[in-house]
C-alpha cells in the first residue's frame, strides 16, 4: 500500500503531507478545488502521468522487488520526482527514467481512468478467463505454457523457412557472390604477418641507395682503426672494448650489404603486386585475420546454399509437425476457455446486478493463432457494443470486471480510480460504493467521490478545498465527515434533513 505522500509546489497546491491507511481512501470537495490536480500528482510520482510539481514523494510500505529492474531493494520503496531543468525520477535514491518508474509501479498499482479500456482488451479478457480456468483445473496453467512454448518454436521454424525460401529465389546470385569472394581470397592466399613483412621490404627498397651511400661514408672509420689501437696501447688503456665495437660495426655493415644484394635478386615487380593485392583485400575486409575468417564463413555459406534443398525439406517437415501440434494445443485451450465463458459471465453479471445494470455477454471467436491462443473475446452489455454505452454504464461495467478479477485472482495492491461514480444516481452510486468496499478488503483503493454514498463507505476521507486561490487537503474526523457528506447531499446551505441522512449513511456503512 501507499503509506504516505508528499507534494510541494504543484499549481494551486503549496505543500501537503498525507498518511494513508488500508482500504477505501476517498477524496471529495467542491468542483475546482483541486481533486483531479492532486490525483495527477499522485499518479505522476509513479510515472503514470506528468506534472510540474517541485517535489513529489511516495512511500510504499509493501516490499517491492526491485532486483529484476537492476535496482537496490529495501524494506520500503520510496518513489520521488524532482523538478530541476526537467523532471527527474528516483526509486530509493536511485535515478530512474519515468518509463522505468511506471514499470516498477505497475507491479502493485492499477490505474483506471475514465478513458481506460484495458479491462476489455483481448489480453485482459484472456487472462481473466485463464485465471478462472486455473481455479477450476490447475493443469490449465501447464496447457497455456505448452502452447506458448510451441508457438515460439513455430515462429522460429517459420522464420527459418521464410529465410530459406527467400534465399532460394536468388540462390544462384548468392552462390556466385560467395564463390567470387572465395576465389578472390584463395587466389591471393594471404598469410598472417605477411603484410608487415612486405611493407618492411618496400621500406628497405626505397632506402637502398641512401643506406649504401651512408655505409660507404662510414667505412672510412676502419682506416684509422690501427692508429687508434696503437694510441690506446701507448697510453696504457685497454683496447678490447674498442676492438669489439669495430668488429660489431664490420658485422652490421656486412650483413646490411648482403640484405641489399638480396634485394637485387628479388623480383621487385612481383613483390609490389603482392603488396597491392593484399592491400586491396585489407581495404575490403579488414586485417588478414579478418580476411581468413571471412573466407571460412563464405565457405560455410556456399555449403549451405548447395544443401539448401535438403534444409528446406527438413524445415518444411518441422514446420508441418509444429503447426499441427500448435493447432492441437490451441484447440485444447479454446475448449477450456469456452467452458469458462458462462461461469465468468455469471460472476460478472452478479456484480452487474448489484450495480443496477443489465447482463453482459462474452463472445469468443476463432482467429489465426498468436501468442495468447487462437481466439479473440469481445464484450457486449445487453446486446450493445460497449463502445456505444454511456459513461456511467461503462464505469460500472468496468468496476464489475475489476470485482470479478479480484474474486478470481485474489490479488492485492493499490487501485486508483478516476471519477468512478460520476454521472450516477444516488442508488447507482451506493451500488458502486458497496462493490468498492468489497474490493478494498484486498486492495487499497483511491477514489474521487462525487456522491455521499461512496464517501460514506470510506475508511479514510480527505476533503480538498481552495481558499484565496490555494488548494489544501484535510483528513476528516467523524464529525467533519458528517458535515462533508451533508454538503454533498444538500449543497452549500446544509439542512437538518441532510445531516440526518448523512448520519444514517455513516451508520449503515461504517
Amino acid at each position: 500500500m501507499i503509506e504516505s505522500f508528499y507534494l510541494k509546489e504543484h499549481l494551486s497546491f503549496k505543500e501537503e503531507k498525507l498518511n494513508f491507511c488500508n482500504g477505501l481512501v476517498v477524496f471529495s470537495g467542491p468542483s475546482g478545488s483541486g481533486k483531479s490536480l492532486f490525483f495527477n500528482a499522485l499518479l505522476s510520482v509513479f510515472g503514470f502521468d506528468s506534472c510540474d510539481a517541485l517535489t513529489l514523494e511516495a512511500v510504499v510500505d509493501k516490499r517491492v522487488d526491485l532486483d529484476e529492474f537492476g535496482l537496490q531493494s529495501d524494506d520500503v520503496a520510496i518513489f520521488k520526482c524532482v523538478k530541476q531543468k526537467s523532471m527527474r525520477y528516483f526509486i530509493n535514491s536511485q535515478a530512474v527514467s519515468q518509463k522505468l518508474s511506471k514499470q516498477v509501479a505497475q507491479n502493485f498499482i492499477s490505474y483506471l481512468s475514465l478513458r481506460d479500456t484495458s479491462q476489455f482488451e483481448n489480453t485482459s479478457l484472456i487472462s481473466l478467463i485463464d485465471a478462472l480456468a486455473v481455479k477450476n483445473d490447475t493443469l490449465h496453467a501447464s496447457r497455456y505454457e505448452s502452447y506458448t512454448e510451441c508457438f515460439s518454436d513455430f515462429l522460429r521454424v517459420k522464420d527459418e523457412l521464410d529465410k530459406i525460401k527467400s534465399q532460394e529465389q536468388r540462390i544462384n546470385e548468392l552462390k556466385e557472390l560467395a564463390l567470387f569472394e572465395i576465389n578472390k581470397i584463395e587466389a591471393i592466399k594471404p598469410k598472417i604477418g605477411e603484410d608487415e613483412e612486405l611493407l618492411e621490404f618496400k621500406r628497405r627498397l626505397s632506402k637502398k641507395e641512401k643506406i649504401l651511400s651512408a655505409i660507404n661514408e662510414a667505412v672510412v672509420i676502419f682506416e684509422s682503426e690501427r692508429a687508434v689501437s696503437n694510441a690506446l696501447e701507448l697510453i696504457g688503456e685497454e683496447n678490447a672494448l674498442f676492438d669489439e665495437s669495430m668488429n660489431f660495426l664490420r658485422s652490421v655493415f656486412e650483413e646490411e650489404r648482403q640484405k641489399l644484394d638480396e634485394l637485387d635478386d628479388t623480383n621487385i615487380e612481383s613483390v609490389l603486386d603482392r603488396i597491392e593485392d593484399i592491400s586491396s583485400l585489407k581495404n575490403r575486409y579488414g586485417s588478414i585475420e579478418e580476411i581468413l575468417i571471412r573466407l571460412d564463413r563464405r565457405k560455410e555459406e556456399l555449403n549451405h546454399y548447395e544443401n539448401i534443398s535438403f534444409e528446406k525439406k527438413t524445415l518444411e517437415d518441422r514446420f508441418d509437425k509444429t503447426r499441427k501440434k500448435l493447432q492441437e494445443l490451441a484447440h485444447e485451450l479454446t475448449l477450456w476457455r469456452q467452458k469458462m465463458i458462462k461461469p465468468l459471465e455469471e460472476l460478472i453479471n452478479g456484480y452487474l446486478q448489484k450495480l443496477y445494470l443489465k447482463p453482459c455477454s462474452l463472445h469468443i471467436k476463432p482467429c489465426t493463432p498468436y501468442i495468447l491462443g487462437a481466439e479473440e473475446i469481445s464484450v457486449e452489455l445487453d446486446g450493445v457494443d460497449i463502445k456505444k454505452i454511456s459513461s456511467g454504464e461503462f464505469n460500472r461495467l468496468k468496476l464489475a470486471f475489476i470485482a470479478a478479477s479480484n474474486e478470481i485472482k485474489k490479488g492485492s495492491g493499490v487501485l486508483i480510480l478516476d471519477e468512478i461514480d460520476s454521472n450516477l444516481s444516488g442508488k447507482e452510486s451506493m451500488s458502486v460504493a458497496n462493490v468498492l468496499k468489497d474490493i478494498s478488503k484486498n486492495y487499497q483503493v483511491f477514489a474521487i467521490s462525487h456522491h455521499p454514498q461512496l464517501s460514506s463507505c470510506a475508511n479514510q476521507h480527505f476533503l480538498v478545498q481552495k481558499k484565496d486561490g490555494a488548494s489544501f487537503i484535510k483528513e476528516l474526523d467523524e464529525e467533519e465527515k458528517i458535515e462533508e457528506l451533508s454538503r454533498m447531499i444538500s449543497g452549500k446551505d446544509i439542512t437538518d434533513k441532510a445531516r440526518d441522512f448523512a448520519k444514517s449513511l455513516r451508520r449503515d456503512n461504517r
